[in-house]
């Protein structure tokens, strides 16, 4: 692959550093703002570098560069990480190196440290009793500043305060998903290796994660208390007024949900509190009879009965481990990036309007193109950018959004064969790989998916769902469009589409893997769905489909 390329646009994308790099649009679609990509500079690598190094993951860690506002994605090799790509040594001659050279030796000894004490049960122990509770006084406490209040020099030294506890929830961040990743892994792999496949395997990990579902529970509370006033609301203010009961419970989900970023992973999305007809919609909707969740004890057990007799405890073993840090992943995201971003949004929106109060910004979201080191001075006698230096800045990150960036850009860079590697080395590696592939972030596809039906994937849930489809490539656009109990059709899903998926009857995507998100929260909320149909964006948008996760296939029934 050639190290630059000019796609549509005329725009040249040129590789950011040695080695080769994948676009990666799980977390920014592109036209990404700059105090984001200063977030991701500075947590993504090392987060994942301090991981990777407890682990005995055999690589340094994995890079995210921006090219023209998109991110690109490597996994920065332990040794001559910057030199150029160039042909492997013999592999006895790697097989020596990688037991000889003192950060081989180094990450053996974790990895061998790693299988025998499980340090993810720590983690989760400090996860619950420490790093939560903390993150979430740290995030109330922020939350609760009435910025409209506050004066210029107050509201600049909040924004900077958010934005030096953001750097450290990042980083934090992507730390706890080596740890969350590692278990789940050990238990797909482990289980494959027992002859059970990893779809089958990967459904006994529903209902392992309370945080995911919560949410819908808080929504049918107040859905029940709603239904007996006999009120047929058609705004949150109508519910409020419906009794003080209700204003209660309306307001105590605002405050523990409303700044969440729902919308993208960037600043410039919407939190759920600007969009009170979604929390409208859910909380109608959080009753329906539809949401059925599965047994995950029927289901392991009935898994369990598969497994020879003598390697029933270890299938016991690997199970318990993969489902104490389910609800660690799903909970890491609310707490150390979407919410703190969401109060750091309604922050930057309140110094964008007093910049347009004093002719320094024409509309108060050109806030969002600043760099970091730019916002205090916005609010002060001495700028240092002028309004027309922002608005060029917003139109070259809207072109930017509308681009089709090159898939990978760099040289590729040979990948030793795992037969070279120290055994527990290659053990490690080899569970990473089962579990990438499961979440449909591997060249290869998840077991069990047909390799040429574009409408096939992996199913989740046990029922067929009929609905209509409701085809979308970003939250935004499945706001707009999506009325309760559509099938919702997308590329893939993240966090910012929760809420979104709350009104989903049925989830079709064309990437991922039962490990993947939508599959995750699919299995939490009670909802059928397919995922990893290659074709899936070519469903009609309004056509009548099947959703049949037993078949792991979606049928168009009428367009």
């Amino acid at each position: 692959m050639s190290s630059a390329t000019t796609p549509s646009g005329g725009v040249s994308f040129a590789a950011p550093g040695p080695g080769q790099w994948a676009l990666d649009r799980s977390h920014y679609p592109g036209g990404t703002t700059r105090i984001s990509m200063s977030l991701m500079d500075s947590g993504f690598a090392p987060g994942l570098r301090r991981a990777f190094a407890a682990i005995g993951t055999p690589v340094d860690t994995v890079e995210a560069k921006f090219v023209n506002g998109f991110m690109y994605t490597r996994l920065r090799p332990l040794i001559g990480a910057n030199k150029p790509a160039k042909k492997l040594p013999p592999n006895v001659v790697l097989a020596v190196a990688t037991r000889l050279h003192p950060a081989f030796r180094v990450r053996n000894k974790a990895a061998t440290k790693t299988f025998a004490t499980r340090p993810w049960r720590a983690v989760v122990a400090d996860w619950e009793h420490s790093i939560r509770p903390m993150l979430v006084q740290t995030n109330d406490q922020f939350g609760s500043v009435d910025v409209a209040r506050c004066s210029d020099v107050e509201l600049t030294e909040h924004v900077d305060a958010l934005i030096a506890h953001l750097r450290s929830t990042f980083e934090t961040h992507f730390w706890l998903h080596g740890f969350d990743l590692g278990p789940v892994a050990m238990y797909v792999h482990g289980v494959g290796e027992l002859g059970i496949p990893a779809a089958d395997a990967i459904a006994a990990l529903g209902g392992a994660s309370p945080t995911t579902s919560a949410p819908i529970g808080e929504l049918a509370q107040i859905n029940v208390l709603l239904e007996a006033t006999g009120c047929e609301p058609t705004t949150l203010e109508q519910i409020r007024g419906a009794s003080p009961e209700l204003s209660g419970l309306v307001d105590a989900y605002l405050i523990k949900h409303g700044d969440h970023l729902v919308t993208r992973y960037d600043l410039d999305g919407l939190t759920l509190s600007e969009l009170p007809a979604v929390v409208l919609s859910t909380i109608l909707n959080a009753g329906s009879e539809r949401r059925a969740t599965a047994h995950p004890e029927a289901i392991a057990a009935a898994l369990r009965a598969r497994v020879a007799e003598e390697h029933r405890a270890q299938f016991d073993d690997l199970l318990t481990e993969a489902r104490a840090v389910m609800d660690l992943r799903d909970d890491n995201g609310p707490n150390t990036v979407e919410r703190p971003l969401g109060i750091l949004r309604r922050a930057l929106l309140e110094v964008g309007r007093r910049m347009v109060v004093t002719g320094r910004a024409t509309a108060r979201e050109q806030v969002f193109e600043l760099e970091p080191a730019e916002i205090s001075s916005m609010l002060s006698d001495t700028p240092l950018v002028t309004s027309d230096v922002l608005h060029k800045r917003a139109e070259d990150r809207a072109a930017q959004a509308r681009l089709d960036p090159p898939l990978g850009l760099g040289v590729a860079e040979p990948t030793p064969p795992l037969s070279v590697l120290p055994p527990q080395l290659r053990r490690l590696v080899s569970m990473v790989e089962t579990a990438m592939r499961e979440m449909g972030l591997s060249a290869d596809r998840p077991s069990g998916v047909s390799q040429t039906d574009g409408l096939s994937g992996s199913g989740i849930g046990t029922a067929v769902y009929r609905g209509r489809v409701r085809r979308a490539d970003n939250p935004e656009e499945a706001i707009v469009s999506m009325e309760p109990g559509d099938v919702l059709v997308v590329r893939a899903t993240n966090p910012t589409y929760n809420a979104i998926l709350m009104l989903a009857g049925a989830v079709v995507t064309a990437d991922g893997g039962p490990l993947s998100h939508a599959a995750v929260l699919a299995r939490e909320l009670g909802i059928s769905a397919v995922v990893g149909a290659s074709a899936a964006m070519t469903l009609p948008d309004g056509a009548i489909v099947d959703v049949d996760p037993i078949a792991g296939k979606v049928t168009i029934v009428s367009k």
